[in-house]
């Protein structure tokens, strides 16, 4: 088994679960739905100088699985370049 672990701004939350979704990937996770903090793409702390927020998803799967999920996620990364979509893990 394997944790792969998905963060990305809330503007492509349902892209990300659509995407997973359709390729049959992720069946089974944890959505943490209001993650701050700073990465690469900028300060993501849902307040009033910083406003955005992401979302988290944690999933457990096997290694053919976590593959998937890196393509799926690129394809979403692919048409929202500068959303901060990161994946961990896989």
């Amino acid at each position: 088994m394997q944790r792969v672990e998905i963060v990305a701004n809330h503007s492509v939350e349902e892209n990300v679960l659509e995407a997973l979704k359709d390729k049959g990937l992720g069946k089974y996770y944890t959505l943490f739905p209001n993650v701050t903090g700073v990465g690469t793409s900028g300060p993501r702390m849902g307040d009033a100088i910083w406003p955005e927020q992401n979302f988290a998803l944690v999933i457990w799967c096997e290694k053919a699985e976590a593959k998937g999920i890196v393509k799926a996620l690129a394809e979403v990364k692919e048409k929202y370049p500068d959303e901060g979509i990161k994946i961990f893990g896989a």
